[in-house]
């Protein structure tokens, strides 16, 4: 993650079923469904001031990081969060057993 990430915190924002992470003035954000400590993540969105900046890669961390820290588990729908897995099978820890997208 970039330096200029780490000290931005996600928020979980329940209001709207997102975790945001603002830089900048300008709000990164992944929707999400939760149901008995599972959370379905469904869509990542960054705005265009922020491309190419890795404002959604420090996001889908910092979610991940809240998701095990909070004792969630993880069903990955959206695209951006499945390939990020993908590349860092050690988050598969927290992916829900009922979820059978990734191959061994």
């Amino acid at each position: 993650m970039k330096e200029e990430f780490i000290v931005l915190n996600v928020v979980k924002n329940n209001n709207n079923n997102r975790f945001e992470l603002t830089v900048d003035g300008f709000t990164a954000f992944i929707d999400f469904k939760e149901k008995d400590n599972v959370i379905k993540l469904i869509h990542t969105e960054s705005p265009p001031e922020l491309a190419g900046r890795g404002a959604a890669t420090a996001l889908i961390e910092k979610t991940l990081v809240y998701l095990e820290e909070n004792n969630y588990k993880l069903i990955p729908l959206c695209p951006l969060v499945f390939a990020y897995i993908k590349r860092h099978l050690e988050w598969k820890r927290i992916v829900d057993e009922s979820f059978n997208g990734f191959k061994d």
